[in-house]
């Protein structure tokens, strides 16, 4: 792995206003890889942890420094380019929902990184909740993607979505109706667009998204495999506390034990392989590799 700036970013770009850095990028083999921020957004710890001991989980989110009653979640999409295509990774928030000004940066920061979004040639939904189609709604983004866009999402996410259900979670009110209209306003807009797939599809050379389950139905990752090396794109098939508690649930999955059943199997697999990981909700730039427990790449600067 090594970083690699000037593909995203043109010579005269002015440098941003922002102190803190809110892209990242590296090279796997021949392909260039951008993670980035699309900001945060707060949420009830209990959230992370529905059945935990309520004491267990104080423990862990005092250990971490977070919490006790709520802390931010890091939202993370990804940009790729393969040969002549360029992929988005999910597409953040937006800035369409009150109560989340930091959150639904991600045009913003394309920009800043001197991407158009004309330019981008495929996206890629790892599953179809608000804080990752939000942005495809925004109407600047809306106007400024290519008519000839492809997006790719599951065959099962799509049809999961019209008529979703919402009983094995525990979601804070009112998410479930926002998932509902959120969804259902994304695939209005974009079905002519929309590229299905069932269980396995290459987006590009060395890009391929692969259906897990679990967190919803249809939910997939992206595999980034280029020059011998991987990084693996797991959308919310992880998040911070799974490191350490891998049981615990997550309010936001519509399969609970399927959910686990999938972040054990991913953490098995970076386990032996030693490839990179990238997840939407672990803490930016969220470069890092796993042995059960996080451990984060130096940044390369």
């Amino acid at each position: 792995m090594s970083t690699y700036l000037n593909s995203f970013a043109p010579d005269s770009a002015l440098p941003t206003q922002e102190l803190v850095p809110s892209r990242y990028a590296l090279r796997l083999g021949e392909i260039d890889v951008l993670v980035v921020s699309d900001g945060v957004l707060p949420l009830p710890t209990e959230t992370m942890s529905t059945n935990a001991d309520p004491s267990e989980r104080e423990a862990w989110f005092k250990e971490m420094y977070l919490g006790p009653d709520m802390f931010d979640w890091a939202l993370n999409v990804l940009v790729v380019r393969s040969g002549e295509q360029l992929i988005l990774v999910d597409a953040g928030l937006g800035n369409q929902f009150p109560g989340f000004p930091r959150a639904g940066q991600f045009p913003k920061r394309l920009k800043d990184a001197g991407i158009e979004l004309s330019a981008i040639t495929d996206i890629v939904i790892t599953h179809m909740h608000m804080d990752h189609i939000g942005g495809l709604l925004v109407d600047t983004v809306k106007q400024g993607l290519s008519p000839n866009v492809r997006i790719h999402v599951t065959a099962t996410e799509v049809d999961f979505w019209k008529i979703p259900d919402f009983s094995l979670t525990e979601m804070p009110q009112p998410v479930p109706d926002v998932l509902r209209r959120t969804a259902n306003q994304f695939i209005a807009h974009y079905q002519d667009r929309l590229q299905t797939f069932e269980d396995e599809h290459e987006i590009a050379p060395g890009v391929v998204a692969k259906l897990t389950g679990g967190h919803t139905p249809g939910h997939c990752i992206v595999y980034v495999n280029s020059g011998g090396e991987r990084l693996t794109f797991a959308g919310d098939a992880l998040f911070p506390v799974a490191f350490d508690h891998p049981e615990w649930h997550n309010g936001f999955e519509h399969d609970p034990q399927e959910s686990v059943h999938v972040r054990v199997r991913l953490l098995r697999e970076a386990a032996a392989s030693g490839e990179l990981f990238v997840a939407t909700h672990l803490p930016f730039p969220s470069v890092g590799g796993t042995a059960f427990r996080w451990i984060a790449a130096y940044w390369d600067y």
